[in-house]
């Protein structure tokens, strides 16, 4: 006959990765079990289990959809205009004008009033209308700009990781001086605002550019806003990865290694950084979404993305001056910003939930129960 105690454990091990939902249980409580990780049954390692949790988020996966969907049109830019509008993006059409069933349309009229969205009426040309008073196609420069914010968004996403992992490492698991000098640096960007940092180094970029050494980078190319913002955010993704590689520096499996002679190398990139990966997978997620919005304001402000180059944050700068005749010039950048920060902001928090081992037992508690920690963990 089984003991107690193997009952209990047997009872804690059937409840692990349950979903409780209000009902009534064994006892009076009033909790019921009406569904189980997915994970307890099918086996698997915890990023198999993880997937299985992200695919029953329907919401998360439709915001990826979303996400990928605006990523592919983007990318397809050049077919849009090369091969529909049959323009670029800083092709300017002032004096031109559109044979539309025997009525002639100026794209920019006298007044300096640009043409509105066309659509499908004009063959694809001026799908969203044309710009200002230079009369580029809004729809081709949309396409062109997405390409822009979304470079700068990724790629700063990715320097901020690399830089983050690998300061975070050696402050976390050397100390000492190493940990003293690092935090003290980090500390002295994370004095300044963000936003008030990076339009400082973008301006004195924008002015004269950047040579490092080898490094020659002209005051339009993208890849100024790209390394600003990629490094104003480093603070702010490796405090927490070095809090947790304290807590990790002193657990049994590190203890272990150094016992079998690992090297601190080793330790470092075969035992730590596996242990992080979920955290740094949602910090570079929802990384992506707070560099487009930090590289739309710089663009707005004139400390971003540089002429002749475009992004929807110099898009919203331009069609602001005809705000009141032409709201669309800033409107349709605005919103494909913000659909694309939502979407990818959504799939960040149905991510980290998924990978989150914490959220593996959830439990409601039923009006009435006067002890939810009793229940369990929420």
């Amino acid at each position: 006959m089984p003991s107690e105690s193997e009952k209990s454990g047997a009872e804690t091990t059937a409840l692990e990765g349950a979903v409780v939902s209000p009902g009534t249980g064994p006892g009076g409580s009033e909790f019921a079990i009406v569904e189980a990780d997915s994970g307890a049954r099918q086996g698997g390692g915890p990023w198999a289990i993880a997937w299985r949790r992200l695919r029953r988020n329907h919401f998360a996966l439709f915001a990826l959809g979303v996400f990928l969907l605006i990523v592919v049109c983007c990318l397809l830019a050049p077919v849009w205009a090369n091969q529909v509008a049959h323009t670029g993006p800083n092709q300017t059409h002032t004096l031109e004008k559109l044979h539309e069933g025997g009525e002639v349309k100026e794209v920019v009229e006298p007044s300096g009033k640009a043409i509105g969205p066309q659509f499908f009426a004009a063959g694809g040309k001026f799908f969203l209308g044309a710009d200002g008073h230079l009369g580029r196609d809004e729809m081709v420069r949309l396409l062109y700009g997405g390409r822009s914010s979304l470079f700068i968004g990724i790629v700063a996403a990715i320097i901020t990781t690399i830089l983050a992992v690998v300061f975070g490492l050696l402050s976390g698991f050397y100390g000492g001086w190493t940990d003293t000098v690092i935090s003290r640096a980090m500390d002295v960007i994370w004095a300044f605002p963000v936003v008030l940092l990076a339009i400082a180094l973008g301006i004195v970029l924008a002015v004269g550019g950047l040579e490092i050494g080898p490094i020659h980078l002209k005051s339009s190319s993208l890849w100024i806003p790209t390394l600003i913002i990629g490094i104003v955010y480093t603070p702010y993704m490796a405090r927490p990865l070095r809090g947790e590689i304290l807590a990790f520096r002193e657990k049994e499996f590190i203890e272990a290694a150094v016992a079998q002679g690992a090297g601190p190398s080793r330790i470092m990139f075969l035992e730590i950084l596996p242990n992080l990966m979920s955290t740094i997978i949602v910090f570079f997620t929802l990384n992506i979404a707070n560099n487009m919005l930090l590289e739309a304001v710089l663009s707005y402000l004139g400390a971003g993305v540089q002429p002749p180059s475009s992004s929807w944050g110099t898009m919203i700068s331009e069609g602001f001056e005809a705000l009141y005749s032409q709201p669309l010039l800033t409107i349709i950048p605005g919103t494909a910003i913000l659909l694309t920060v939502l979407s990818v902001n959504v799939f960040g928090d149905g991510l980290r939930d998924a990978l989150d081992p914490k959220s593996k037992v959830r439990f409601e508690a039923r009006a009435g129960s006067s002890d939810p920690e009793a229940i369990g963990p929420v």
